[in-house]
């Protein structure tokens, strides 16, 4: 039982860890921000921060495993959720914006790839493509059913992925900004995959 407690314990606590790290590195930037930086965001002492990670390095490659584990569940429930390559690209989005606006975010913008070790860099490339080849199979499949109007795939899938991805940049905790996003951003993302706008 006590093991139990002090696992969900420490889940918690490194969650909380990585959130505020995510906020950091996303207003900051990885040379622009410390252990001490994220260690006084949370109330704790610099030697706390060690308990969960070595070093700073291991701490952004924290927060960008954790932002792929993010967005792979997004796809995922899309996939599930949407009978059309449409629906599923729709739902991707608002499943992704709500990861990143509501409780669960922050999340980190993976814009300090290049900062990390190169196997950690390597496995995050990685997942990155992982996470950008299943939209571009949802993009198939709306071609394929004809929900989705013939395009580019890979250029869409990177101009839709990346103004997803960059919202944690200027989004800061408004719940009015993040209704409207949520109300929003689906749609403007996704209008122009529509056969008839074509």
């Amino acid at each position: 039982m006590a093991n139990t407690e002090d696992e969900t314990r420490f889940k918690l606590q490194h969650e909380r860890l990585l959130k505020a790290a995510a906020t950091c590195f996303n207003e900051k930037g990885y040379s622009g921000t410390s252990l001490k930086d994220v260690a006084s965001g949370l109330g704790l002492t610099d030697a706390a921060v060690y308990y969960y990670v070595r070093n700073k390095e291991e701490l952004v490659y924290q927060c960008y495993l954790r932002a792929a584990e993010l967005g792979q569940e997004a796809i995922e429930r899309a996939q599930r959720d949407g009978l059309t390559g449409f629906d599923q690209a729709f739902l991707y989005v608002r499943y992704h914006i709500e990861i990143l606006c509501g409780e669960r975010g922050p999340v980190a913008i993976m814009s300090e790839v290049p900062s990390l070790s190169e196997e950690h860099r390597q496995e995050i490339l990685k997942l990155s493509r992982r996470h950008s080849q299943a939209f571009e199979k949802i993009l198939k499949l709306g071609m394929s059913d004809q929900s989705i109007a013939d395009c580019d795939i890979r250029m869409t899938g990177n101009a839709i992925m990346g103004a997803i991805n960059w919202i944690p940049k200027w989004y800061h905790g408004d719940q009015a900004v993040a209704k409207k996003l949520l109300e929003e951003f689906p749609k403007i993302l996704t209008s122009g995959l529509c056969p008839s706008n074509n």
